[in-house]
């Protein structure tokens, strides 16, 4: 088949594109390096033009609220109408868990709008939401400190392997469309204070590790269902201590 991966060079796209092509098909991965952009549509038409299947795995350039809301928004309109005129499918968009629970956090009010989006749309559609990503926990501690401690929700989370994402991308791909969501977890669920203790002990960082309750979430205050699945999601396979090693190395 033809699947086009949208955001194809960022760190998940790269990685689906790689396991789609390994099984035999034809595989564009579009970003505006590659001369499709979904923002102004250049390239966009001829990328999808005889494709099965399309995979939205873009994200936005900025985190600040509106920014972002707009780039899903324009995005996704583009993309979709796309689809629609070269009869693709099935699209295939990657989310976060907790977008339909943190209305106070901006980027998630704005992958939300885009999942409203594809279900308003009448191709057939999968959502795969993950939770926040190992390679992310970095920056969501540095958001958290004040330089010499980092104030961590102790409310729970649950975050998982950019290669368990990617691998799950890739089966949702290439199953039928759910015409829904999937859930995607990580193996382990601790509190979000102590995922941060383990990063700093792996890393010999010599900032401390406060548990606040009130303390924010990219301008959101966490309960223990904010960041974590609900009933039966598939769990990926790497523990954080196996991907804290292999980070060190």
């Amino acid at each position: 088949m033809k699947i086009v991966v949208i955001g194809g060079t960022g760190l998940i796209g790269t990685k689906v594109a790689g396991k789609l092509r390994r099984k035999g098909h034809e595989v564009i991965q579009a970003a505006p390096s590659t001369g499709v952009n979904t923002i102004t549509g250049e390239g966009l038409d001829k990328a999808l033009s005889g494709a099965e299947i399309v995979v939205d795995a873009a994200n936005s350039p900025s985190f600040e609220d509106n920014a972002a809301l707009k780039f899903f928004e324009t995005s996704g309109r583009n993309l979709l109408a796309a689809e629609a005129a070269a009869k693709v499918g099935h699209h295939v968009a990657l989310s976060i868990v907790g977008t339909d629970r943190l209305p106070e956090c901006g980027y998630f009010r704005a992958k939300l709008a885009q999942e409203n989006l594809i279900r308003a749309a009448k191709i057939p559609y999968t959502i795969l939401r993950a939770t926040q990503f190992f390679e992310f926990v970095r920056g969501i501690i540095d958001s958290c400190s004040d330089g010499q401690i980092a104030r961590m929700s102790p409310a729970l989370f649950q975050p998982v392997a950019s290669d368990d994402v990617a691998a799950a991308l890739a089966d949702a791909t290439l199953s039928a469309p759910v015409n829904g969501v999937v859930e995607l977890a990580g193996p382990e669920r601790l509190s979000l204070d102590e995922f941060a203790r383990r990063y700093f002990a792996a890393t010999k960082d010599p900032r401390r590790v406060a548990a606040d309750i009130h303390a924010r979430y990219f301008g959101a205050e966490l309960d223990d269902r904010s960041l974590t699945p609900g009933h039966d999601p598939r769990l990926g396979s790497m523990r954080f201590e196996d991907w804290l090693v292999r980070l060190r190395k």
